[in-house]
């Protein structure tokens, strides 16, 4: 049997992913099982997922995932590069793993490889400092640095945001092990829908403005319950900004080159979060990397509180054939596994590194239960059991 792996936050889980699941399972003639690496209730984007872990754990063992694990907050809201890293290697550390599988615009695996070799090199790592000036972004400079060595053609293919995310997995995914790609298909990323496929980031917006009816033809399973908004906690993570200092601001991941003192300036202006981040942004400082920066700070995610790769590796749900891959991971897997929470705290096999951070995820976890309309009870964390697909 082969196992396939995928990174994935399936903010919503949606028709597009069902179908990336399908194709890459129709690659392969033997049987196949899939493990998924997926975001908390953070996600890159610098926001709460639209819903649960939990609830996004159960959709995506119902849309063909075998197995789920969770990609701790320290990482899933981390940049594309501490992202892959920290998804791969769960991924390498499981121990049955065989095959990445993962979705691109372009659809072919060799020039995405090529561009993570380029991007490894001591000649990527030259060309990269002689264009980073400090006017523009860091995408736009790694761009240019990689025309630079491999031509305009293959770098313009970092231009596309799966085709980018794609060769930061292939970076540090071991070049021993097997890679493929699936050709996206449908809408494009924060694009409009188009026949069955709608982008994660369309369905979000419907969800939150609680038009389940648009959604639901790109949904595999029926939505249910209140969806999360960041809005919710808009005055409280202004009010955070307001009372910092700038020392507790420069604490925080990616907050060098004057960004920190940048946002700590617009959040005495900012009567909301979009305007705070347009306060905030230049053509060096993406939006991206201000959310980032901003969530941080409501969270208290220090730059120590993401160590190289994550400690541990948590089950968020599984099925029957992903009872049989975690029996295998018992034998093979290089970092302590653990289903339920009190696992962490009551067997020695867990570091003290690994029980600090999913310390951290418990607090990650209440502030997400004050991001639905009807605020949620703190302590989920303690109190959701792993789901169990039938």
């Amino acid at each position: 049997m082969k196992t396939i792996g995928i990174v994935a936050e399936y903010n919503p889980f949606h028709t597009g992913h069902a179908w990336h699941i399908q194709k890459t399972r129709q690659m392969f003639p033997e049987e196949t099982a899939v493990v998924a690496v997926m975001s908390g209730n953070w996600v890159q984007r610098g926001e709460c997922a639209v819903t649960d872990k939990w609830t996004r754990t159960e959709k995506a063992l119902a849309g063909g995932a075998d197995l789920v694990l969770e990609l701790p907050t320290a990482w899933a809201t981390a940049s594309a590069e501490g992202f892959a890293k920290g998804a791969v290697s769960l991924l390498a550390a499981t121990g049955v793993v065989d095959i990445l599988s993962f979705g691109s615009e372009c659809g072919e695996i060799a020039p995405l490889q090529e561009l993570s070799r380029c991007l490894n090199s001591p000649d990527f790592s030259c060309a990269l400092r002689q264009e980073l000036n400090g006017r523009q972004s860091f995408a736009y400079c790694r761009r240019k640095a990689a025309a630079r060595l491999l031509g305009e053609e293959t770098a313009a293919l970092l231009d596309f945001p799966n085709n980018s995310l794609g060769v930061e997995y292939l970076r540090f995914w071991p070049p021993s092990m097997q890679a493929v790609t699936v050709p996206r298909q449908g809408a494009e990323h924060d694009g409009e829908a188009a026949e069955e496929f709608a982008s994660a980031s369309l369905l979000r917006r419907w969800l939150r403005a609680g038009d389940v009816t648009s959604a639901s033809p790109y949904l595999p399973l029926p939505w249910k319950g209140e969806s999360a908004n960041m809005k919710y906690l808009e005055r409280t993570l202004i009010a955070r900004l307001r009372a910092m200092s700038l020392t507790e601001a420069e604490t925080f991941p990616d907050s060098g080159n004057g960004l920190a003192t940048r946002l700590l300036c617009a959040a005495r202006q900012a009567a909301s979060l979009e305007e705070l981040y347009t306060l905030t942004k230049t053509r060096s400082y993406t939006h991206a990397r201000v959310r980032r920066l901003a969530l941080y700070a409501l969270l208290g995610l220090r730059k120590v509180d993401r160590p190289v790769s994550p400690s541990y590796i948590r089950v968020l749900g599984f099925n029957s054939l992903g009872r049989q891959l975690l029996k295998e991971m018992n034998q093979k897997a290089t970092l302590p596994i653990f289903v339920k929470p009190a696992h962490m705290h009551t067997q020695t096999r867990f570091s003290p590194e690994a029980q600090d951070l999913f310390t951290l995820e418990e607090r990650f976890t209440d502030l997400f239960a004050l991001c639905f309309p009807t605020p949620w009870t703190s302590g989920l964390e303690w109190t959701t059991n792993p789901v169990i697909a039938k």
